[in-house]
């Protein structure tokens, strides 16, 4: 029997979170009740037409991620929602967000491909929703995601009741990576991820108060920016505050080695004033906090997962900015 629990690893060793949100043009949300499998398409309500789009999507190698989803009050709803997150052009806060409820689940991949191909999809509907939580509870993908993420998904939903959010839904989701982080989550439209999520965390980051340090434990990083420009963004929402998130930003890396190991990028944000700024990074591979993992429970090998330190951030006018815990 397997007692190894990767999440209860990672947090025996203290690896750092940032670095692993992942980057996709589109997220496809399709609300289709558990139980899901291992192979998630595959699952008892999937049908046969959407099955065979997310496999015509992955062959064309589509920036998209499709994801089901599904909460308490799904089957409690005579219609099946969809919801499609696309990341804009420039600088921005999060995805834009189109929902449709639909009469069933086997309309869903009719809709998409309408979409896909820039046609007017019927059904969608304005909601007064504002933010849309996944939380990792696919446990046959991984033990982690149903022993630290079931029960976050009760929490976290009392935790909204309690706040009284009533324009934030908590879904429970299929795999999204970063099992060794359960419980994990992405807050949409913003596209952030989080993990390794306590009660007092949570809350700082559903009412984006509090101290704002406790986001070096449990940001996983943005899923706009380049996965090595996400532990810049982490230094400059802690110099900024939670005020960074009413900012427009966008990161792209400059230049990479051939090994990876030392990357230049920049990351812009416009304050609401209208205010613009560039900060100029650069990275080298930390040679500490580079380390062999277990990504997952059902595997013995070991990844070397590559983190990155900034040894230098500048705005581009070269006026020096100094950055506590670079």
């Amino acid at each position: 029997m397997n007692n190894f629990f990767c999440s209860d690893y990672s947090r025996q060793t203290g690896e750092d979170l940032i670095g692993s949100a992942t980057n996709y043009q589109t997220y496809i949300l399709v609300e289709c009740p558990p139980p899901w499998i291992s192979e998630t398409f595959s699952s008892q309500w999937v049908p046969d037409n959407l099955r065979v789009l997310v496999e015509e999507v992955k062959r064309a190698h589509l920036p998209i991620r499709f994801l089901l989803i599904a909460n308490d009050e799904s089957s409690k709803t005579n219609y099946t929602t969809l919801l499609l997150y696309q990341k804009p052009e420039g600088l921005g806060t999060g995805y834009q967000k189109q929902e449709f409820h639909l009469e069933n689940i086997e309309q869903v991949a009719g809709v998409v491909r309408k979409w896909l191909w820039g046609g007017y999809a019927k059904h969608q509907v304005k909601t007064s929703t504002a933010r849309d939580i996944l939380v990792c509870t696919h446990g046959s993908q991984d033990k982690c995601c149903a022993k630290y993420g079931n029960p976050f998904y009760f929490y976290g939903k009392n935790t909204i009741a309690n706040l009284l959010m009533h324009d934030v839904r908590i879904w429970k989701s299929t795999h999204f990576g970063g099992h060794r982080f359960a419980p994990t989550a992405i807050d949409l439209p913003a596209a952030r991820y989080y993990g390794l999520l306590d009660q007092h965390s949570f809350s700082s980051i559903l009412t984006r108060t509090g101290d704002i340090q406790c986001l070096r434990k449990v940001y996983r990083g943005w899923g706009i920016l380049p996965t090595a420009l996400q532990i810049v963004e982490r230094e400059l929402i802690l110099n900024y505050g939670w005020d960074w998130f009413n900012y427009r930003v966008g990161g792209k890396i400059l230049q990479q080695s051939l090994d990876n190991n030392t990357i230049l990028g920049e990351i812009t944000l416009e304050q609401p004033c209208g205010s613009l700024h560039t900060y100029r990074a650069t990275l080298v591979k930390d040679q500490v906090k580079t380390q062999k993992v277990r990504c997952s429970c059902n595997t013995t090998r070991e990844t070397e997962v590559l983190k990155y330190a900034i040894t230098n951030i500048e705005l581009t006018s070269k006026k020096l900015v100094t950055l506590s815990n670079i």
